[in-house]
């Protein structure tokens, strides 16, 4: 008689989870790469991060101070690519989204003059 109040609790938290992982979910995010010329100090990435963390739908933001980027991972439905470049540039600095399909986008293989 214990069992079955047991598997329906226990169905029941497995439903309540917050860790729960929903794939469809994940099956639309993208991720942009971002160039970021204006980074002059090892200080820099985090502001950018910052602001890139604050955009409604971004799910991860990460700036680097070698490559000159921020690669930022966020929910197409909540954001586009010009309210981060927009966010980018409200903390001070431009934001020139790269071209898709290099293969060394976050090691800063394109560099400009």
């Amino acid at each position: 008689m214990i069992r079955q109040p047991f598997i329906s609790l226990f169905t029941a938290l497995l439903l309540l989870n917050p860790f729960t992982v929903i794939p469809a979910a994940e099956a639309n995010l993208q991720t942009v790469v971002l160039d970021v010329p204006g980074m002059t100090c090892n200080f820099c990435p985090v502001t950018v991060r910052k602001a890139l963390q604050k955009v409604p739908g971004v799910v991860e933001a990460r700036a680097d101070f070698e490559s000159k980027t921020a690669t930022v991972t966020f929910d197409p439905a909540k954001t586009t690519v010009q309210d981060l470049t927009t966010a980018v540039k409200n903390a001070g600095y431009e934001a020139v989204p790269r071209k898709t399909g290099t293969s060394d986008e976050g090691r800063g293989a394109r560099e400009k003059p």
